[in-house]
C-alpha cells in the first residue's frame, strides 16, 4: 500500500455531543454485571468483548482482533436525568450570566454582537492565538452581564450563584436551585450566532453538550482486570466507579418511571451527579471522595491524567526505556575518563541492532554462531571462527557466577527477519539461525569492549538530571563484578559520590544516535563547563595530594621510584606493551623513559618529580599561575624577575617544562584547574583528556610511593597552641561582655540603620567570628605543612583550614538564620543560663573544638545551627527544581538560528517557533559561555603571554588579577556551594530524581 505523508496544520479540541458518543460507541452498558459464573464477560456489561479484550486467546466481538491488535472501542451509559460535566462548571455559569433567562439571547446589541465577532475573526487572521481570544471573549461575557434586562424580551435578569461543585442557584428567587434539566433547556436557547460572539465554534461546541445525557465508557484496554493469586478478579478503579454509577442510573430511571416521590427522585439525581462528577475528578472540592472499602480514595480520569505520576508528566513525558540499566557506582582510578566498566550480566542483557549486508554476512554469520554465552577462550583470533561445541560442553559443567563473568566475549541474542519476526539464539539453534541469516535481518549482538573491534559507546547519567552534563557518552569496557565503574575525576558533573548512588546506562540503538553521542556527548567534550567556561572534570581528592607529593620543592626518585610512578601511565616504553583498554590514547605509539634529571652523590640517575609531571604536558605549553599553596601576602615573590616562592607556589610551565611550583587544586582540579582549561581551550579535547589521564595517573602513583594518610591524631595541637586558642577566646568572650554591660547601660553607639539591639548582635557576633578565625590560623602555624589534614586542606584535595580549625581550635558561633541563636525559653535560649543574659555563651558560642569535646549547652546550640542546615537544604532543593521545571517549560520552543535560507550565514539569532525573534544574538554576544574565558570572548593577558613569554608581565606592567590568588574572579564566587560533596541524593532525599517535591501546588 502506497502511503501518502501529510503534515499536521493544527489540532483542535471540542466537546463531544450525545450523538457523537453513540455513534463512536460499539454497545450500550445496561447492567453493573462485569462476569458471568463461568468466568466470561457478560454481554451490556461493563467488560462486553465488544469493547475489546484484555486476555490472550480471545478475539474482539467489534473487529475481531486479539489482544495484541484490538486498540479498544468505547461503549455508553445513557443517563435517566441529565448531569452536569464538572470540568465545564465555570463556563456554563458565565453563559448563564451573559445569556437571556427566558430568551436564550447574548444580553448584547444585534450591532456589538456582529462587532466583536468580527474582531474575534481579525484576532484569529493576524495570527493572534487562542489565549488572546479567550481574553477577548471574557471581555464580552462581562459586558453582556452587567445588564439587568434583556434587550430582546425586556425580561429581568436575575443573579447566578455557584454552590460548588455543580449546584446553580437564582439569587433573586430565594436561592432557588436550579436542576441540570433546567440548566440544559437554558443553554439550549441560545442561537449559534451569538455563541460565536462567545469565542464558541456552534459547528463542534455547543453548550448544551457540556451538561451530560450519555457517558462514554472507556475500552476494556484503559481499565483491565487483574488476577489475584488467590484466582479472585480485582477490577479497576474506573469500572468500580462506572458501576455505582450504573447502579444509581438505574434506580433513578426505575424511581421516576414508577412515579416515585418528587424528594426520592431528586435525592438519587443528586447522588448520580456524585457519581458522575467523581468518575472525572475524584479530588473535587466541595464534596467526599469516593472510596474502597479500604478507604483508599478512587484513581479517576483526572487523577490519571494530572500531575507528576500523570499520563503527561509520567508515561508521555517520561525518561523510561528499554536498552538501559541500573545498578550502584563503584570508582576505578584504572579506567579512562571516557570508559564506563559494565558488569558481564548487563553486557549479555543489552544488545545493540548491527544490519546485515552482502558485505558483512559472513562476519554476521560468525557472530550468531557464538551464541548468547560465549568466552574468549573458544574463539580462534586468526579467522574468528568460534568453537560452540566445546562451550556448549563447558557451559553444560555448571558454571559458578564468577566463572562466567570470566573471559567475556559478545555473543548474539536476537536476530529480527526481513518479515519482522523475531527469533530468540540459543546455544542450540545458533548453527541454525547462523546458517539462515540473510541480508536485511537484523541482529541484536551484546555490548562490545573492544575486544573484536571498536568500543560501544552508551549514555551514562545520574538523576537528578540538572544540567547538560548530567548525562554525557562513555565507552564500554565490561568488567567482572555487579557495578558500573568510572573514574574519579567523572565525579564532579555527575555529583555523583561512592556511598550507596545508583546511575543509569543506556544502549544507543541507531548509527545516527551513536555519532552524535560520539561527537558532542563524550566526557572529554564536556571539560568545560557551559555556565562559566571554566573545567567541570578534573582531579578530585589523591590526584591533588598526590600531584603535590610529586611537585612541591624539589622532590627527588630513583630509578626503581621512577618505573613504578611510569608504570601507571598506559604507554611509557616499559616493555613495549600497551594497554588494550586505553587504545584511543595511544594513537602515536609508546613513548620514551624521559631522561634523568640528574646524578646524586653516589652517582646514580634521579629524576624530578617536576620533570615527570611535564610527561603529561604538550611540548609547547607556556603557563605561569598562582598555586593554591602560595602563602605569600599580596603579590608572589615567585613573580619577581629572580624571585622564589617560599612555599615553592607560583607555578612556571615553558615549552612543556615545569620550571618552578606545585601542581595543587589549581593546576588540575575541577572548577579551578588552570593547566587542564589551557590545554583544553588550546590543543582541544583529545589532548585534555590525554593531559587529565596521564596527571591523574601519575599523581596517583606518587601518592602510593609517599603513602598518605590522616587519622585523628593529626588535629592533635600542643598544649602551647591550645592555651593561645584558649586566650585568644576568652579575651573575644570579655569584649562581647563589655559590649553587653555598655548596651544594659544605654552608652553603645548605635550603628547607622540599625536599632540599639541590632548593633550589638552585629558587633558581637563580629568578635566571635573573629576568635574562630585566629584559632584557626593559630592552629594551623603549629599542625604545618607536613600535617596530612594541612596538606589536604591547603592543596584543595579535601576540606578546608576553617574545618581544620573547627576541629583542632574551636568551634565557633553557632547562628540560625544568620542571626546569634536568640529563640528558646522565655528570655533565654536554655534554662542553664539566666534569664536575659546576652553574653557569648548564653547565646550559643562553641568555646571548645570537635576534638576536645562540646559541652551539653554546645552540643544543643551545635544542633540547632545543623538543623537549619538541613531544613534550608530540602527547602531550597524543591523550590529550586520546582523553578527549574518552569523555566523548562517557557524555553523549550526557543532555538538557535544557525543558518539563514536568504543568505545562508550563521547569525546566531533566537527565535520560538512560529519565528518571532526573541534574541537577536544568542546570550546578546554571541559567545557560548563554555568556549569564554571568564567571561570575555577573548583573553587579551593570554594572548600577550603566549606571544611574550616571560616578559609578558614586565612589558605589559600588568599585575594579572590571577596572579593575586583570584584565578577566575566571580567565577570562584559562582562557584561556591557547588562542590562535589554537595550530597543531594536523589535516593536519599525527601525529593523526587526530577528535584521537584511531592506537593503539586505549585501548579
Amino acid at each position: 500500500m502506497n502511503t501518502v505523508d501529510r503534515k499536521i496544520g493544527s489540532i483542535k479540541f471540542s466537546c463531544i455531543s450525545p450523538e457523537e458518543i453513540k455513534n463512536m460507541s460499539a454497545v450500550k452498558i445496561i447492567t453493573a454485571d462485569t462476569y458471568d459464573d463461568e468466568g466470561y464477560p457478560i454481554q451490556g456489561g461493563l467488560m462486553d468483548p465488544r469493547m475489546g479484550v484484555i486476555e490472550p486467546g480471545l478475539r474482539c466481538k467489534t473487529c475481531n482482533c486479539k489482544v495484541d491488535e484490538c486498540p479498544g472501542h468505547f461503549g455508553r451509559i445513557e443517563l435517566a436525568m441529565p448531569v452536569i460535566h464538572v470540568g465545564f462548571v465555570k463556563d456554563i455559569k458565565l453563559m448563564l450570566e451573559s445569556t437571556c433567562c427566558k430568551c436564550g439571547r447574548l444580553m448584547l446589541s444585534p450591532e456589538e454582537i456582529q462587532n466583536r465577532i468580527d474582531r474575534l475573526n481579525t484576532i484569529s487572521d493576524l495570527g493572534g492565538d487562542t489565549i488572546d481570544q479567550k481574553n477577548y471573549s471574557k471581555e464580552t461575557v462581562k459586558a453582556a452581564s452587567n445588564r439587568g434586562i434583556c434587550p430582546y424580551c425586556n425580561a429581568e435578569q436575575s443573579k447566578i450563584k455557584l454552590d460548588k461543585p455543580t449546584t446553580f442557584r437564582i439569587v433573586n428567587e430565594n436561592n432557588k436551585k436550579l436542576t441540570p434539566l433546567e440548566v440544559r433547556e437554558r443553554l439550549e436557547r441560545i442561537p449559534d450566532d451569538d455563541l460565536r460572539a462567545l469565542g464558541m465554534d456552534p459547528a463542534v461546541c455547543r453548550p448544551e453538550w457540556m451538561v451530560l445525557t450519555a457517558l462514554a465508557v472507556p475500552p476494556v484496554t484503559v481499565r483491565p482486570s487483574i488476577t489475584l493469586e488467590s484466582g479472585d478478579r480485582s477490577e479497576d478503579d474506573l469500572t468500580h466507579k462506572l458501576v455505582d454509577v450504573l447502579r444509581i442510573n438505574q434506580r433513578l430511571r426505575e424511581n421516576r418511571d414508577n412515579g416515585a416521590p418528587q424528594l426520592i427522585v431528586e435525592d438519587l439525581w443528586e447522588l448520580l451527579q456524585y457519581h458522575v462528577t467523581t468518575y472525572f475528578d475524584n479530588q473535587t472540592s466541595g464534596i467526599p471522595p469516593a472510596r474502597h472499602r479500604s478507604g483508599r480514595p478512587l484513581k479517576t480520569l483526572a487523577q490519571r491524567l494530572k500531575g507528576k505520576e500523570g499520563r503527561f508528566r509520567s508515561n508521555l513525558s517520561g525518561k523510561r526505556v528499554n536498552f538501559s540499566a541500573r545498578t550502584v557506582i563503584s570508582p576505578d582510578p584504572n579506567l579512562s575518563i571516557n570508559h564506563v566498566g559494565v558488569p558481564v550480566r548487563a553486557a549479555r542483557e543489552l544488545t545493540v541492532p548491527m544490519h546485515v549486508n552482502e558485505h558483512n554476512l559472513e562476519e554476521m554469520r560468525k557472530f550468531v554462531m557464538r551464541g548468547p554465552i560465549a568466552f574468549g577462550r573458544f574463539l580462534n583470533k586468526e579467522d574468528g571462527t568460534y568453537d560452540l561445541e566445546a562451550s556448549n560442553a563447558y557451559i553444560a559443567k555448571g558454571l559458578t557466577d564468577e566463572e562466567m563473568d570470566e573471559d567475556f566475549l559478545t555473543g548474539v541474542n536476537y536476530v529480527f527477519r526481513n518479515d519482522g519476526r523475531r527469533i530468540k539464539v540459543t546455544s542450540e539453534n545458533a548453527p541454525t539461525v547462523a546458517e539462515n541469516l540473510n541480508i536485511d535481518y537484523v541482529i541484536e549482538r551484546q555490548l562490545s569492549d573492544g575486544r573484536n573491534g571498536e568500543k560501544d559507546i552508551v549514555l551514562f547519567n545520574r538523576q537528578p538530571s540538572l544540567h547538560r552534563m548530567s548525562i554525557m557518552a562513555h565507552r564500554v569496557v565490561v568488567m567482572k563484578g555487579r557495578t558500573f565503574r568510572f573514574n574519579l575525576t567523572d565525579c564532579a558533573p555527575y555529583n555523583a559520590d561512592f556511598d550507596g548512588d545508583e546511575m543509569n546506562l543506556h544502549v544507543l540503538q541507531s548509527e545516527e544516535a551513536r555519532a552524535e553521542a560520539r561527537i558532542i556527548m563524550q566526557v572529554q567534550e564536556n571539560i568545560l563547563s557551559p555556565r562559566y567556561g571554566g573545567p567541570i572534570i578534573g582531579g578530585i581528592h589523591d590526584h591533588i595530594s598526590g600531584s603535590y607529593f610529586l611537585t612541591h620543592g624539589d622532590v627527588r626518585f630513583n630509578r626503581y621510584e621512577t618505573m613504578n610512578i611510569l608504570y601507571k601511565l598506559s604507554d611509557v616504553g616499559l616493555g613495549g606493551k600497551k594497554n588494550m583498554l586505553f587504545e584511543e590514547l595511544n594513537k602515536d605509539g609508546a613513548r620514551p623513559i624521559p631522561e634523568p634529571s640528574g646524578t646524586d652523590e653516589n652517582g646514580q640517575p634521579y629524576w624530578t618529580g617536576k620533570d615527570l609531571f611535564s610527561i603529561a604536558l604538550p611540548e609547547d605549553l607556556n603557563l605561569t599561575y598562582r598555586a593554591a599553596v602560595c602563602q605569600c601576602g599580596g603579590r608572589c615573590q615567585g613573580q619577581n624577575p629572580g624571585g622564589v616562592c617560599p612555599t615553592d607556589g607560583f607555578v612556571r610551565i615553558r615549552n612543556g617544562k615545569l620550571i618552578t611550583g606545585t601542581i595543587d587544586e589549581k593546576g588540575i582540579g575541577n572548577s579551578k584547574g588552570k593547566i587542564l582549561e589551557k590545554i583544553a581551550r588550546d590543543y582541544g579535547s583529545d589532548r585534555a583528556a590525554r593531559f587529565l589521564y596521564d596527571a591523574t595517573r601519575l599523581a596517583l602513583g606518587a601518592v602510593m610511593n609517599h603513602g598518605f594518610s590522616t587519622g585523628i591524631s593529626d588535629e592533635d595541637i600542643p598544649e602551647e597552641a591550645a592555651n593561645q586558642i584558649r586566650e585568644n577566646s576568652k579575651e573575644c568572650i570579655q569584649q562581647v561582655d563589655e559590649l553587653v554591660e555598655s548596651f544594659r547601660d544605654g552608652t553603645l553607639e548605635q550603628m547607622p540603620g540599625r536599632s540599639v539591639r541590632e548593633t550589638l548582635e552585629v558587633r558581637a557576633q563580629g568578635i566571635l567570628s573573629g576568635a574562630r578565625d585566629q584559632a584557626g590560623k593559630i592552629a594551623g602555624n603549629y599542625l604545618g605543612m607536613t600535617n596530612p589534614a594541612v596538606i589536604m586542606a591547603k592543596t584543595g584535595a579535601r576540606g578546608s583550614m576553617l574545618n581544620l580549625s573547627q576541629m583542632a581550635g574551636c568551634v565557633g558561633q553557632q547562628s540560625v538564620r544568620g542571626e546569634r541563636i536568640a529563640r528558646g525559653y522565655w528570655d533565654r535560649t536554655l534554662p542553664h543560663f539566666h534569664k536575659g543574659d546576652l553574653g557569648a555563651y548564653a547565646k550559643g558560642f562553641c568555646l571548645d573544638s570537635y576534638k576536645s569535646g562540646l559541652t551539653p549547652t554546645e552540643f544543643f546550640f551545635h544542633a540547632m545551627g545543623g538543623r537549619e542546615g538541613l531544613v534550608d537544604t530540602a527547602v531550597r532543593t524543591a523550590r529550586s527544581g520546582y523553578m527549574q521545571r518552569r523555566l523548562i517549560s517557557a524555553l523549550e520552543d526557543l532555538k538557535l538560528t544557525t543558518e539563514n535560507a536568504a543568505t545562508v550565514y550563521h547569525d546566531g539569532r533566537i527565535t520560538n517557533t512560529v519565528g518571532t525573534i526573541v534574541q537577536f544574538k544568542y546570550g546578546e554576544d554571541g559567545i557560548d559561555p563554555s568556549k569564554a574565558v571568564r567571561g570575555d570572548a577573548v583573553n587579551l593577558n593570554d594572548l600577550f603571554a603566549e606571544v611574550l613569554g616571560e616578559d609578558a608581565d614586565k612589558l605589559l606592567n600588568v599585575d594579572k588579577k590571577e596572579n593575586e590568588g583570584d584565578d577566575y574572579g566571580s567565577r570562584e564566587k559562582d562557584l561556591e556551594g557547588f562542590d562535589d560533596d554537595s550530597d543531594y541524593d536523589s535516593d536519599e532525599d525527601s525529593l523526587d530524581s526530577d528535584g521537584d517535591s511531592d506537593y503539586e501546588g505549585g501548579e
